[in-house]
């Protein structure tokens, strides 16, 4: 599938004729504006003659399905993968700050009161904005190169009390576990019997700790990410002389970011697209049942626009949100002497940035890393490795690197014809 622009930069619809195409290229009457999906605008005044195209939304925390079709075919069809390190950045730089402050300003008074004044009305957590203005995002890249006419969005929402216990009824929902508890710590405690869950008393110490399960860092302060150790075995957990076998309770994170996101993503659709709709997820299950499809992002995307019985696109795009730039300018660990190690490389290697798409012996692929002697550590976005030190002079440049990685894959081949195809 080729997408086509007019002369002024407007959508029109796509073409598969490209023997077409590559005499268009040729004669200069069109040129190449994106090469993944491949997109081209024409250099002259031609029709606008387009169909109705709808645009499905599958919104979830990690993964977005879009899907763009007539009644007829499937036009477009992609999954994006967000990202999911923006909390563990954001608590590293807590860190560095706190520290900072602590080093240089120790005379200062704490300020924390006057944080919650500053956020305005709608204030969401920056891990939260950031996911929803990736699919924001997702959906402009769709209206740049196809003429949508319509935007149907499917955004879920999560019981998570219910989760938790399904017999939940009444009052219990506005109290929860926690009612009558001064803090998070009186609580775990009272939950595990104030007994060690290591040695349940064996080491007949009274002195009783909260231990994180998970890094603070990461797994947060949640009760399920608490349990209750002696001082013994909590010195002897973090000295490495006792293993712990308990694993944290299942995690709402996304289903609570689901339910934080679903009318703020909706709200700022319908702010800028005129015909923006939704739809709910049993509709969507009850729809890819009975036309007995597969389960995949795609599809789901594909039944949220109301056309199951549409013929799929033969190729669907892999795209991945990566970091644009790591602002971190020292590593954490200080090495001996006081010395704080650089975080930053280069920003060029021989011509080339990290998230180059770059040709290698007839493959596409991306550069996950590099070395200043010039060899490059080469993989495809679902991590196979085409070569972990390919030399630079072997390298050819496909695309500058962007905060979304796009890759071509074809439905129904097998995977090593998956990976590498060429956007050409």
């Amino acid at each position: 599938m080729v997408y086509v622009l007019n002369k002024y930069g407007d959508p029109l619809m796509p073409t598969k004729r490209h023997g077409r195409v590559r005499h268009l290229l040729k004669d200069g009457k069109a040129v190449v504006v994106k090469r993944c999906p491949f997109t081209i605008r024409l250099m002259y005044e031609s029709t606008s003659f387009i169909q109705d195209i709808t645009l499905g939304v599958d919104a979830g925390s990690k993964t977005i399905g879009l899907s763009a079709s007539t009644d007829q075919e499937e036009l477009y069809a992609a999954e994006i993968a967000l990202r999911t390190d923006i909390v563990d950045n954001l608590s590293t730089r807590r860190e560095y700050r706190r520290a900072r402050r602590n080093r240089k300003t120790r005379y200062r008074k704490p300020r924390f009161n006057n944080r919650v004044h500053g956020k305005k009305k709608g204030w969401l957590a920056p891990s939260v904005e950031a996911k929803i203005a990736a699919h924001l995002s997702a959906v402009a890249s769709v209206h740049k190169i196809l003429p949508i006419k319509e935007i149907i969005v499917e955004v879920a929402s999560f019981d998570i009390q219910k989760i938790k216990n399904p017999e939940i009824s009444g009052t219990e929902y506005q109290e929860g576990n926690q009612l009558g508890f001064w803090n998070v710590r009186e609580y775990v405690l009272f939950r595990d019997g104030h007994e060690c869950q290591c040695c349940h008393g064996k080491s007949k110490d009274k002195v009783l700790n909260v231990h994180h399960i998970e890094s603070r860092k990461t797994g947060g302060d949640a009760p399920g990410n608490l349990v209750t150790l002696c001082e013994t075995c909590h010195k002897a957990y973090h000295a490495g002389k006792v293993k712990l076998n308990l694993k944290r309770s299942s995690s709402m994170r996304d289903a609570a970011f689901m339910g934080i996101m679903r009318w703020s993503f909706y709200n700022r659709l319908k702010a800028v697209y005129l015909d923006v709709h939704m739809t709910y997820g049993y509709i969507t299950k009850n729809t890819r049942i009975r036309h007995g499809l597969e389960k995949t992002h795609c599809v789901d995307a594909l039944c949220i626009a109301g056309h199951p019985g549409a013929l799929p696109a033969e190729e669907w795009f892999f795209q991945k949100r990566v970091r644009s730039r790591n602002r971190q300018l020292h590593k954490t660990t200080i090495l001996k002497g006081g010395v704080r190690k650089a975080n930053q490389a280069a920003r060029y290697v021989f011509g080339f940035r990290l998230f180059d798409r770059v040709r290698y012996k007839g493959k596409d692929c991306f550069i996950f890393g590099r070395r200043t002697r010039g060899s490059f550590d080469l993989r495809c976005l679902d991590g196979t490795k085409i070569s972990p030190c390919a030399n630079y002079k072997k390298l050819i440049t496909v695309e500058k690197s962007t905060n979304l990685l796009t890759e071509r894959r074809l439905r129904g081949s097998s995977p090593e014809l998956k990976h590498g195809v060429s956007a050409a």
